[in-house]
């Protein structure tokens, strides 16, 4: 192939990767997305050559989907944007070097093991940033993979690449040989797409069960992110926040949620049950003395006059402090219950300690004080008198798929989603966050209570269907009577069985060819001598 047309392959490809993604209504193009990418590798032989091309496909897959983090960070989105651009290169680039090496199968397959284990890496390293996930397309079709309740967003990347391959191949034998030769790769790509669908529309048959429900009442403040955070206006913030909660509560609801951040004071974490400011939602808790508030809340904690922790700041005064973006769950008669934020946003919300020597340049989201400190791991809320156990999600968490299990294997039965996705404005951004969500709640068969600043907040049922929702820019709370759900599916019970499978695969076939390699070199010696 000549240049020009490598160059139009890559493009396509990058083009129909954007294309399928939510909140795109043309998902099934992720099962031809890689194709062109994959005839790419076939015409090239230089290995640099092949990177470059993989690219420029994957620059611009990253480039239009998340182009959107822009609103809230430009330097960050140039730097993220490159940097998974450049990551995603290197299975693309690990394929092209064992295809060439091995036969024709065990290149595929190590095309599928390499391509998992940088998704696997990237969901659990510092600098992760796992929002495109391949098995996160199909967040928009969820009738489509219910079974992800027994393999989790995992099962859908395997999915991706596996059908993607076949029908490479199936043009390839189209090609070469005619249509009798590929009849049987063509029937291989209709089991393929058919089965997993038809599994999915089985598990969706399943008979509804009849269960207690409870009122959740959900609000929405719409308030702007870039302007929540001066002292002036979160006293009328809070006062906004009660309104709304009154116009739905009653004496049967059992927990109110509001946003990530809603409680935004400048309040030390020991007095948050004292401050003045905070004294109204304490007055709202007591009339209703059944309610569990869940909140986000913006605090931080005095350490003393030595830093003791990677993430402390000092402060003008002197004494050193840790910030927390972290949820809060409130009581008439209990203790409050404090989780902070595990999953942070890197380069936004942290750094990776290899990259402090860059923290100047990193811009943090509007009215932040620094790197904030984090949880070390998931912890549920619950209390004598709430029948939910809550799993406080904070943001950018819910597009983990492992970390959000975790807190049903702790005893969660609700998934409490609370976020501020104003800082991308009404862009691609936050309905993707919306449609993550419903994964979530289908590899945890529990209802999802999303509670977002500016929007959009909804209920999800366990099979991921958005029930009730508020839109864009609106300032509003919803009343929602939602079920218990109990019982752990596959995925909660086993997690990324998946992921690390062809992680360890994809590690053999680095290691074997390495082992070539040397060989290789050995010989070569040899026969200089």
């Amino acid at each position: 192939m000549k240049k020009n047309q490598l160059l139009v392959l890559s493009l396509l490809s990058g083009i129909l990767l954007w294309a399928s993604w939510p909140a795109s209504s043309f998902t099934f193009l992720i099962f031809f997305a890689w194709v062109p990418l994959l005839m790419v590798a076939d015409n090239v032989t230089k290995r640099i050559s092949f990177f470059l091309y993989s690219f420029i496909a994957l620059l611009i897959w990253n480039t239009l989907t998340t182009w959107w983090i822009w609103n809230s960070t430009d330097v960050g989105t140039i730097a993220a944007i490159l940097t998974n651009s450049l990551l995603m290169c290197i299975p693309c680039w690990g394929y092209h070097v064992f295809k060439k090496r091995f036969s024709k199968p065990i290149g595929y397959i190590s095309f599928i093991a390499s391509w998992m284990l940088f998704e696997y890496v990237h969901l659990n390293w510092q600098i992760s940033w796992p929002w495109l996930t391949l098995g996160n397309v199909f967040a928009q079709q969820t009738q489509w993979v219910q079974w992800y309740e027994y393999t989790g967003v995992g099962g859908g990347t395997l999915w991706i690449l596996v059908v993607n391959i076949f029908i490479f191949d199936s043009i390839k034998k189209y090609s070469s040989q005619g249509l009798k030769a590929s009849i049987g790769n063509i029937f291989s790509v209709i089991s393929l797409l058919g089965l997993p669908l038809i599994f999915s529309l089985l598990i969706t048959r399943k008979a509804a069960e009849n269960k207690i429900q409870h009122d959740v009442v959900i609000v929405q403040p719409n308030i702007d992110p870039y302007q929540k955070f001066e002292s002036s206006s979160v006293g009328s913030q809070i006062d906004h926040l009660i309104e709304l909660s009154k116009s739905k509560l009653d004496s049967n609801t059992s927990i109110l949620i509001w946003p990530e951040t809603a409680l935004a004071a400048n309040v030390e974490i020991t007095e948050i049950t004292t401050a003045p400011i905070y004294q109204s939602v304490f007055n709202l808790l007591r009339q209703y003395p059944n309610l569990t508030l869940l909140t986000g809340i913006e605090t931080y904690k005095v350490l003393g006059t030595e830093k003791t922790t990677l993430s402390a700041r000092q402060s003008q005064q002197g004494f050193y402090y840790e910030s927390y973006n972290a949820a809060i769950a409130l009581h008439n008669k209990e203790l409050p219950q404090l989780y902070i934020k595990s999953k942070l946003v890197p380069g936004v919300e942290t750094l990776p300690s290899f990259l402090n020597i860059l923290a100047p340049v990193f811009e943090q989201f509007g009215g932040t004080t620094g790197g904030y400190a984090k949880d070390t791991a998931s912890h549920v809320f619950k209390n004598n008198i709430n029948p939910f156990v809550s799993a406080p999600i904070i943001c950018y968490e819910s597009i983990y798929g492992a970390y959000v299990a975790s807190y049903v294997q702790k005893g969660a039965n609700l998934i409490t989603i609370i976020t501020n996705d104003g800082w991308w404005g009404n862009t691609p951004g936050h309905r993707q966050h919306l449609q993550y969500a419903k994964l979530r709640a289908i590899e945890t068969r529990r209802f999802v209570a999303r509670s977002a600043n500016t929007g959009i907040s909804a209920v999800i049922d366990d099979y991921g269907n958005i029930l009730e929702s508020k839109g864009w820019n609106i300032s509003s709370a919803i009343n929602h009577a939602i079920p218990i759900t109990n019982g752990l599916t596959f995925y909660v019970r086993h997690g990324d069985y998946l992921f690390i499978f062809f992680s360890l695969l994809a590690i053999l076939f680095i290691f074997w060819n390495f082992v070539l390699w040397w060989k290789e070199m050995k010989s070569k010696k040899t026969k200089r001598q």
